[in-house]
């Protein structure tokens, strides 16, 4: 009799274990983040440019900021070099922004662009 007692208590216990993680995961994912609704694109413009757009969807301005490396003679010993450059931006809700990396510094050497971050946040204002 206490044997069937146990296996009622340990099979109630198991389906609480079970059950309340897949509520609080269900009501931790109704909340939105940025993540959902901000979006990042690059494309080349010409030979030397290349754009970056970050997309807002969200209905709340958003403040974010693009990084990248423009490294001019990537393979070479004596001329490579690396000129780091970012940009901030703030974005309306439903709009876009673009920045342009040049490789122009470069010259007539070979070029990537490299280490591209882009990050977004709540507009505090």
């Amino acid at each position: 009799m206490r044997s069937t007692t146990w296996a009622s208590w340990a099979t109630c216990a198991l389906a609480i274990m079970i059950a309340v993680p897949v509520a609080t995961a269900d009501r931790g994912s109704s909340k939105k983040s940025l993540a959902d609704c901000t979006s990042f694109d690059q494309s080349d413009k010409d030979e030397t440019t290349v754009e970056f757009t970050v997309h807002n969807t969200c209905s709340i301005p958003v403040d974010c900021s693009v990084s990248w490396r423009v490294v001019c003679a990537p393979d070479s010993k004596k001329r490579r070099s690396a000129h780091p450059a970012a940009t901030t931006v703030t974005i309306s809700d439903g709009s876009s922004q673009s920045a342009e990396a040049s490789a122009a510094v470069c010259g007539d050497d070979g070029w990537v662009i490299d280490s591209v971050r882009w990050s977004c946040e709540a507009n505090k204002d």
